[in-house]
């Protein structure tokens, strides 16, 4: 009886170690799909400065002349120009998350 005690309590520590592992995992991975969505966001602004000459005023101008696409159900984007010759303010932040 003591055996199987002891094996149960191996068991159940076992899955909560994994359980814990994963849930950092997962942290890990939505940060890294976080940073791609701000790359792109930034490459395109860098790729319009260098064709056009000037940072563009909004986000949408990136979207529609440069194929800036990102998933906006999960990401919200915040994109402050404040002048042309300098570059924007880029942040990005999963809808739902609780600060910057």
């Amino acid at each position: 009886m003591k055996r199987d005690f002891a094996k149960l309590l191996i068991i159940a520590a076992s899955v909560l170690f994994f359980l814990r592992v994963f849930s950092r995992m997962e942290g890990t991975l939505q940060e890294g799909e976080t940073d791609l969505v701000r790359s792109a966001v930034k490459n395109a602004a860098l790729t319009c400065y260098a064709v056009e000459g000037a940072y563009p005023s909004q986000l949408a101008y990136l979207k529609e002349r440069y194929g800036l696409s990102y998933d906006e159900e999960l990401y919200f984007v915040r994109y402050d120009a404040f002048a042309s010759n300098q570059f924007p303010d880029i942040r990005v932040m999963e809808r739902g998350a609780q600060e910057w």
